[in-house]
């Protein structure tokens, strides 16, 4: 029996090296709204891409953001134009594995990636088969809905001229809705202090909000950025225009930095912004699709499947 060829890929260097190479061209993944693309979905199953391959792929500007494998495209007897290559997607692959001291079997989870196409990309997709995409006509409106309709909501204070979130006391504080130029700058802020408040012990009990370290200390950096992308992710929901997202040029040089030099950081921050964003949102999905950082491992594998991409 022939064996595999046994190159292998560092999948988290793959995906850094894509987001590294946007964010030096002035383009920054978290801080492009969908607009009338829509959120990433999948055209066949007509599920959202999740985590970092909102990232990988929202950025792309195809003018519909419907994707597909490519056993997906043969399946409903259409092709990939020639000349077209496929858009990267991760996706965690659960094997067992024996530990060689105790004969035990665990399941570990591993990293891979896959191929996608956008619709723009092949040729013979009927057009029956592209759902239109639902796009919020009043941001300011979802915003509200948003709010309202988040489980375990904190108190939301504003009696100090400051944003932050108090995990001790469970409160979000942020300065009066005048204080701010518009009511999206408003949203904007209030998002990243309810994303920060996910990690409570009563929602999804995140080690780096229950956990405190000191500024600058890495569980620190990874819960600023993350609570960064993670409203990034609300703000697209309601429907934001570019012109309401927007980074502190220093927050963005350290992230940048820490991306860099730390390859497992941009999926890990995506992984937690996720599910940040589906305790507010009320969305469920399975909990062993994404697995922590204390799970994870970095595993290289060799490239070819076409497993949907989670």
């Amino acid at each position: 029996m022939n064996e595999k060829k046994s190159s292998t890929t560092d999948v988290y260097a793959m995906v850094n090296n894509r987001i590294t190479k946007q964010i030096e061209k002035g383009i920054v993944p978290w801080q492009q709204p969908w607009g009338d693309a829509g959120l990433p979905k999948n055209l066949i199953t007509g599920r959202p891409y999740r985590g970092i391959n909102v990232w990988l792929l929202n950025p792309l500007g195809y003018e519909q953001n419907y994707f597909l494998t490519s056993h997906q495209i043969k399946e409903i007897g259409a092709t990939i134009k020639e000349g077209e290559k496929g858009n990267m997607t991760v996706f965690w692959k659960w094997l067992e594995v024996k530990d060689e001291g105790t004969d035990q079997i665990a399941n570990v989870p591993f990293l891979r990636y896959n191929s996608v196409y956008n619709i723009a990309q092949c040729d013979g997709i009927p057009e029956t088969q592209i759902p239109m995409i639902d796009l919020q006509n009043n941001p300011l409106k979802a915003c509200e809905d948003i709010i309202m309709h988040m489980q375990n909501l904190p108190k939301i204070k504003h009696k100090e001229n400051k944003s932050y979130y108090n995990p001790l006391l469970d409160f979000v504080n942020i300065p009066k809705e005048e204080s701010f130029d518009s009511k999206e700058s408003y949203f904007s802020k209030l998002f990243v202090e309810l994303v920060h408040s996910t990690g409570h012990q009563s929602r999804v009990n995140r080690k780096e909000v229950m956990q405190q370290k000191a500024f600058g200390a890495e569980p620190y950096s990874t819960e600023e950025f993350m609570a960064e992308i993670g409203a990034c992710y609300l703000k697209s929901f309601a429907g934001f225009g570019k012109e309401h997202f927007s980074t502190n040029e220093a927050d963005m040089k350290g992230w940048l930095e820490k991306i860099k030099n730390d390859r497992r950081f941009i999926v890990y921050a995506s992984t937690l912004a996720q599910k940040a964003t589906d305790y507010i949102l009320n969305i469920s999905y399975q909990s062993n699709e994404t697995p922590t950082q204390s799970e994870s491992k970095l595993e290289e594998i060799p490239h070819g499947s076409d497993d949907l991409p989670f």
